[in-house]
């Protein structure tokens, strides 16, 4: 998880963490997190799903991502 999670950082620029927030700006960084979390629950209880895209592993990797930054807004 941690080596999925470290390519698609590099690979998005970081954007769960630093998101540039063009539409989505009225929203705090866990909010927008939230939101892709109930896009891919969605996904499951629809049973959609994109070819070559794992959605467990991205909503595992989510929850991950959602932890560290609601633990870094703790300690600020």
């Amino acid at each position: 998880m941690a080596a999925c999670l470290i390519e698609k950082n590099a690979a998005y620029g970081n954007a769960s963490a630093e998101p540039i927030g063009v539409f989505a700006k009225r929203l705090n960084t866990l909010d927008q997190i939230d939101v892709r979390i109930d896009d891919k629950l969605n996904r499951l209880q629809k049973g959609h799903e994109y070819p070559g895209d794992d959605t467990i592993i991205d909503l595992a990797g989510y929850l991950i991502l959602r932890m560290i930054i609601a633990n870094k807004a703790q300690k600020q």
